[in-house]
């Protein structure tokens, strides 16, 4: 179903500040900054099959929606959303949520990391991970990015593609055996919180 990725969105606490740092640190090209009218609520269409089209409201929000362009024409994203909600309650481990960016070679690694470091920025790694090695290092909001460079071999990806079932496998059976039970599978997923407010279209 997915051909590439177009961007990844995450939230930022000041777009001037996540401006500065993605193109003076990271050195990306800042392309876009969509700010819908003051006080507008989004919403998002909801056309199902045999019923009446409805569409989803969120709760009124200022915001900017700012993209950043890689290399291949994909882009990173941020919203800056200054009066919306509070989500440092999230008991994701720090390591868990990234983005990882590919670049071409070592020696691309390790001038990536010497220009983070010359900025101030503290980078962890290069760590090797048998099918790329990688450094890690935060944006001013948290969020953890990491850049890697391929190191597998032809032989890499056919064997970890053989070995993916079995090792799902292995942690179904570890995570019954520490955490109990899996959820149970739904019959349907909605595509917004339970407590949205869905109005005639």
């Amino acid at each position: 179903m997915f051909g590439r990725l177009h961007h990844v969105a995450y939230r930022c606490k000041d777009a001037q500040r996540t401006v500065d740092f993605y193109t003076k640190v990271v050195g990306l090209k800042y392309v876009a900054g969509l700010l819908p009218p003051e006080n507008s609520k989004p919403s998002w269409p909801l056309n199902e099959p045999g019923k009446p089209a409805r569409k989803v409201v969120g709760e009124e929000a200022d915001s900017i929606h700012i993209f950043f362009e890689l290399g291949d024409g994909s882009y990173l994203a941020f919203f800056d959303v200054p009066g919306g909600g509070d989500d440092s309650s999230d008991p994701t481990p720090w390591w868990v949520k990234h983005i990882a960016f590919e670049v071409e070679d070592m020696k691309a690694l390790q001038e990536g990391k010497k220009r983070l470091e010359a900025h101030g920025v503290q980078v962890l790694g290069p760590k090797d991970h048998g099918l790329c090695q990688s450094i890690y290092f935060m944006d001013p909001d948290g969020h953890r990015l990491e850049m890697a460079v391929r190191t597998e071999t032809a032989s890499t990806w056919p064997k970890l593609e053989k070995e993916a079932m079995t090792e799902l496998k292995r942690w179904n059976e570890l995570k019954r055996r520490k955490y109990g039970p899996s959820p149970k599978a739904v019959d349907k997923i909605p595509a917004m919180p339970a407590d949205s407010t869905i109005v005639s279209a």
